[in-house]
C-alpha cells in the first residue's frame, strides 16, 4: 500500500491511539444522531451539526461541513446513514486540502536556509517547551545540528525546562540569567548557530497573553534583532496550542495571529482529550497549516500532521 511507504505502521498505531478518545466520543454521538434512520435527512443533519459543534470543530467550520454534506445528499439523491461516515471523512479531508493544509515531509527544513530559524510562540502550559524539545530530537535524528535559544526569560522554570531537554537530546541551549532581554538571548543564539554552522535554530519565547500590545512589541523586537544576524529570520513562526482546551485554543490562536505573523501550528495533548476536532476547526478558521500534532508524553509521540491519516484515524478508514 502506497501510504505505508511514508507513514509507518507504528506511526499509524500511535495516531490511532492518540485520537481514540475523540474517535470514541464522535462515533458514539454520530450513532445516536442516526439512530433509527435509514436515510440522511434534515433531522440527521441537524443532529450531526450538534455532534460536530460539541466535538470542538467550531460553529463556522461545522456549518461549512454540513453545507458540503447537504450538497452531496442533494446531488446523490438517496444517501443512507451507513454512507454518512465516509462522506463526512471525505468532505473534511477536502476541506483541509482547500485550506492549504499541505502534508509536510518528515522533520525536514527547506534547502538554502542555514540555519533555518523557528520562533516558537504560545501561552504557558500548552506544551511549548516540550514541543521544542521533541522537535530538536527529531531534527537531530534527521542528522541536523540544532541550537536552542531560551528567550522565555521571565519564567525561571522555562529556562530550566529547556536546559533539561537540551541535555536529554544532546543539543546546545543558549541562555542568560532570568529577567534578561529575550531579544539579546535570540541574538546570542543565532550568532552561536552561525559561528558553528548549525542547521536549525529553535527559539522559545515568553507565553504571556495579558497584554497583546506588549506581546506584539516583544515578538517584533525579537524578530528585528534576529534580522541583524540572519536578514530573513525567523523563517517560521510556530504557534503551539493545547488541543485539550478546545474552544480556548481558538481564542489563543486569534490573539497570537493578531500579535504576530504565525506561519504554522503545532497542536499538543490530543491523546488525553476527546477534543481532537479542534484541529479541523483551527485549520479551517485561520488558514494556517497545522504542521505537527502531539499524541503523548514520549519523545517520539509528536508527528508531522498528515490530513488523510488524521481523518482516517478520527473517522475510520474509507469503506470499500
Amino acid at each position: 500500500m502506497e501510504f505505508f511507504n511514508f507513514f509507518s505502521k507504528e506511526k499509524k498505531e500511535t495516531l490511532d491511539k492518540g485520537l481514540s478518545k475523540t474517535k470514541e466520543s464522535v462515533f458514539s454521538k454520530i450513532a445516536r444522531a442516526v439512530a433509527g434512520k435509514s436515510k440522511v435527512d434534515d433531522e440527521v443533519l441537524d443532529n450531526l451539526e450538534e455532534v460536530l459543534i460539541t466535538s470542538d470543530v467550531g460553529v463556522e467550520t461545522t456549518l461549512n461541513i454540513i453545507k458540503r454534506i447537504e450538497d452531496r445528499v442533494a446531488k446523490d439523491k438517496y444517501v443512507n446513514t451507513q454512507e454518512l461516515n465516509n462522506i463526512l471523512r471525505e468532505e473534511i479531508a477536502a476541506l483541509l486540502t482547500e485550506n492549504n493544509t499541505v502534508d509536510s515531509e518528515e522533520f525536514t527544513v527547506p534547502a538554502g536556509k542555514k540555519p533555518y530559524v523557528i520562533m516558537v510562540v504560545g501561552v504557558n502550559g500548552v506544551g511549548k517547551t516540550t514541543t521544542i524539545g521533541k522537535l530538536a530530537y527529531q531534527f537531530k535524528k534527521a542528522n541536523k545540528s540544532v541550537y536552542l535559544g531560551a528567550a522565555d526569560t521571565f519564567r525561571a522554570a522555562a529556562v530550566e525546562q529547556l536546559d533539561i531537554w537540551g541535555t536529554r537530546v544532546g543539543v546546545p541551549v543558549i541562555k542568560q540569567k532570568m529577567g534578561s532581554d529575550p531579544a539579546s538571548v535570540a541574538f546570542d543564539t543565532l550568532s552561536s548557530a552561525v559561528a558553528n554552522n548549525a542547521d536549525v535554530v529553535i527559539i522559545d519565547t515568553a507565553g504571556r497573553l495579558h497584554n497583546k500590545v506588549n506581546l506584539m512589541n516583544e515578538l517584533t523586537k525579537i524578530k528585528n534583532v534576529m534580522k541583524k544576524v540572519i536578514p530573513d529570520a525567523p523563517h517560521e513562526v510556530l504557534l503551539v496550542l493545547d488541543g485539550s482546551t478546545g474552544q480556548n485554543a481558538f481564542e489563543q490562536a486569534k490573539q497570537f495571529t493578531l500579535a504576530t505573523e504565525v506561519t504554522s501550528m503545532a497542536i499538543t495533548k490530543l491523546d488525553g482529550t476527546a477534543k481532537g476536532g479542534v484541529v479541523i476547526g483551527i485549520s479551517d478558521q485561520f488558514k494556517i497549516p497545522v504542521k505537527y500534532i502531539g499524541l503523548g508524553e514520549g519523545i517520539e509521540d509528536m508527528q508531522v500532521f498528515r490530513k488523510k491519516e488524521f481523518v482516517d484515524s478520527l473517522f475510520g478508514e474509507t469503506e470499500k
